[in-house]
């Protein structure tokens, strides 16, 4: 059986219609972390297109992205480019592709925020991730950029119930009491 093509896979796994793009940019356009990627969101579906599966998979694009959805928001014909990023997201972790992006250990990070505070404290986690990798000042401009237009806050507010979060969150890692 003839293998499915990459834009076949991506809209199946996805279940987002790609091929009604028409490169107008105003996904790349409305992203907020556009610059910091090494491949811009409208390329990144373009890719998609004329299926280079090798180049958008290994791409760090899809886990620098946000998932805001304000590329989803902007398209004309309704692509739901987030999704797509998100299916992306899939396909490089199962390829093995995700842990040479570090991808592992930032989601720990990110579920120990959770079960710390109840919610994600976004600051922290980048500068427990950053700190970590001894990468201080690497994402200090996408940073600043982020806190002027309020993507991010300076810190987090812990919630009610985060004790109980925080005890789901260990019997599901293994490490609470059964």
């Amino acid at each position: 059986m003839p293998r499915p093509s990459f834009l076949d896979e991506i809209e199946t796994r996805s279940g987002v219609t790609v091929s009604v793009c028409y490169q107008c940019c105003r996904c790349t356009n409305g992203c907020p972390v556009a610059e910091h990627m090494d491949i811009v969101p409208h390329r990144v579906i373009g890719y998609i297109l004329s299926g280079e599966r090798e180049k958008v998979v290994a791409s760090a694009s899809p886990w620098t992205c946000l998932q805001c959805a304000t590329c989803s928001l902007r398209c004309p014909n309704g692509i739901d480019v987030a999704r797509v990023f998100e299916t992306l997201r899939q396909i490089s972790a199962a390829s093995g592709l995700a842990a040479k992006n570090d991808v592992r250990h930032f989601d720990d990070l990110i579920i120990d925020s959770v079960e710390r505070h109840g919610r994600l404290a976004e600051m922290e986690t980048i500068m427990r991730y950053r700190l970590s990798k001894r990468q201080f000042l690497k994402d200090a401009a996408m940073g600043l950029d982020m806190l002027k237009k309020g993507r991010i806050g300076l810190s987090s507010h812990d919630i009610r119930g985060r004790k109980q979060l925080g005890t789901i969150i260990r019997r599901m890692r293994g490490h609470g009491d059964r």
